[in-house]
Formats: structure tokens, sequence, C-alpha cells
């Protein structure tokens, strides 16, 4: 059933994968949220409760979406690090860590500077705002745990246990409206058989949701062929790798000496 992920363990696959996919995602992610922010700031009809002060809502929900989504992701790479021993996907949750603090960073800042007009403070400790926060505290908590041992195969095997079990949180994060009493509204656009937002609203949301997606896939992309050369440095592939980017830009400064 996994035999799929077997490839992948390789580092050289991996490290191949990664940059034939970069630019796809950094396209999509350009020509996704370009289209978006532009449709949903400057033509998408204003509210009827909140002028204009909702659209906010187009970077707000994209991030705190995926900054939940990101730390899933974190936690199946972790499981799968540790179950089947394939140290890339180890090394995928370091590379995550950072990507989804900054959306969970950015989720809480920008609901904030919504929440100041909406409830009149800029934070209040509301189940979802302080159940995100603590999601924060834990991606800080994988990058520490990562960067505090020198080994980092145990490095990255502690960094996964800790997204495993952090993982608890983000069913909290995403139920704690329907749970608890809060001042956070509650879903609009995962209701599928009718959500609570006007199609000429929804739309450009739905682009900027999979604009953010596109972001975190290209720089996890980036920073997983990093962490891959820089853990395989030593080995007989990087450097043949490193040889050939030494020729092409030789043979490139040459060709531009000879045509001046």
């Amino acid at each position: 059933m996994w035999k799929w992920l077997h490839p992948y363990a390789k580092a050289e696959t991996a490290y191949n994968l990664c940059y034939r996919l970069l630019p796809y995602f950094s396209w999509l992610a350009a020509i996704t949220l370009i289209a978006g922010s532009i449709w949903g700031l400057l033509y998408a009809p204003s509210d009827y409760q909140q002028g204009d002060s909702f659209r906010i809502i187009y970077f707000h929900v994209p991030t705190a979406i995926w900054s939940m989504g990101a730390y899933t992701s974190m936690a199946i790479c972790g499981l799968i690090g540790i179950v089947w021993q394939i140290k890339n996907a180890e090394l995928a949750v370091y590379a995550m860590a950072p990507v989804g603090a900054a959306f969970t960073f950015l989720a809480l800042v920008t609901g904030a500077v919504w929440g100041k007009p909406m409830w009149g403070a800029w934070w209040v400790w509301d189940a979802r705002l302080t159940s995100e926060l603590i999601l924060l505290f834990l991606y800080l908590g994988v990058i520490a745990l990562y960067n505090s041992f020198e080994d980092k195969r145990t490095a990255a095997r502690a960094a996964s246990i800790l997204a495993i079990v952090g993982v608890v949180n983000v069913p909290i994060i995403h139920y704690s409206v329907e749970w608890w009493n809060t001042l956070h509204q509650g879903a609009s656009i995962t209701k599928f058989d009718k959500p609570s937002i006007s199609p000429d609203m929804l739309w450009p949301l739905l682009l900027n949701i999979a604009g953010f997606l596109f972001i975190f896939a290209a720089i996890v992309c980036l920073r997983l062929a990093n962490q891959i050369l820089i853990n395989d440095a030593r080995r007989p592939w990087v450097k043949a790798l490193v040889e050939q980017s030494s020729t092409e830009s030789t043979s490139s400064v040459k060709g531009k000496h000879n045509a001046v």
C-alpha cells in the first residue's frame, strides 16, 4: 500500500522532486493570490454589517486554515518518518515548521486587526484564539527541539514526536466555536451544502486559500531541498551536483566574457 513512498526515501530522488515541483507551485501561488486579492479587495461587494473591514478575511481565513493544515501535514510526515524509518519525512517536519509558524502568526495578527472593530478589543481569551496561540507555541517548540540536539537524526525524531502529540490541538481549534460559547464566528465556507457567504465574496476567498496552499508548498519544497543537501553534504551525488553547478557557472561566465 505504501510502496509509492519508497522511492522518495532516497535523498537524491526527493531533492529532484522538490526542484521539479517548485516552479509550478510558485507560478500557481502568484496567479491565484494576485487574482484572489485583486478580486476580493477591489471588486467584491462590501459586507452589509462590517462594511469594507471584512476584506481582511481574504488573508485571515487562508492563513488560519493552513496553519492547521501545515501542522497536520507535519504530524503525518512525523508518523511516516518514525514508523517507516524514512529520514526525508522527518526532515520535512522541520522544513514545514517555520512556514506553519509564520501562517499561525499571521492568522493571529489579522484576527486581532479584524477583531478590534468587531469586538472592541485586540485580544480576548476566546477558545478559538487561545487554541490558535497554543498552536504557535507548538510550532516554536518543534523548531526549538530540532535545534537543541547536535545529532540531527535524533533532533528530527524528537521534533516528529512533538508534532504527532501536538496534533490533538488541531481539532480543538476547528471545533472550539461549537464546543464552547465563544465570540469567534462559526464556519462560513465549510458548510458545503449552503455556505453562509455570498458567491461574489466566496470565489476570491477560495482563490486566496488555494494561493496560500501553493505558497506553503513552494516554500516547503525549497526548504526541504536545502535540508536534504545539508544532511547529505558528504554524499557523492551532492558533490557531483556541486561540480556540475560550478562547471555551468564557469561556462556561463566564459560565454559572457567572449560575447563582450
